[in-house]
């Protein structure tokens, strides 16, 4: 089994479409469907949503700057941690995302590297 990290981009921000407060639950349950079948599978190694507030820290200075600022679509707003066979079975994994419904946001899909 490798590790994969998948990246949630654009939800978080606003982006897309706006929910009327109905669909923003039944989105969150099929959220906590999609994490709960992922951890009854074994395959969820963790996962969490991101503040959209942060610091960057730059250059040989070190210096520390405001952001991360990026455009809506790509502020990246959560992530989960997976275990997975190889980048065609986290792909599938990342397919059962809601963050692609309702053309919210994306899914980044990386594969965590050996050290």
């Amino acid at each position: 089994m490798a590790e994969f990290l998948l990246l949630f981009r654009g939800a978080a921000s606003g982006h897309g479409p706006k929910l009327s407060p109905e669909e923003m639950q039944a989105q969150m349950q099929r959220w906590m469907q999609w994490l709960g079948d992922l951890t009854k599978e074994e395959k969820m190694l963790g996962a969490q949503p991101l503040e959209g507030t942060g610091k960057v820290l730059k250059g040989t200075q070190k210096v520390l700057v405001d952001g991360p600022f990026a455009e809506g679509k790509e502020i990246v707003g959560g992530y989960l941690l997976c275990k997975a066979e190889n980048m065609e079975e986290a792909i599938a994994i990342s397919k059962g995302c809601p963050i692609l419904e309702h053309d919210q946001g994306s899914v980044e899909v990386r594969p965590v590297g050996k050290m």
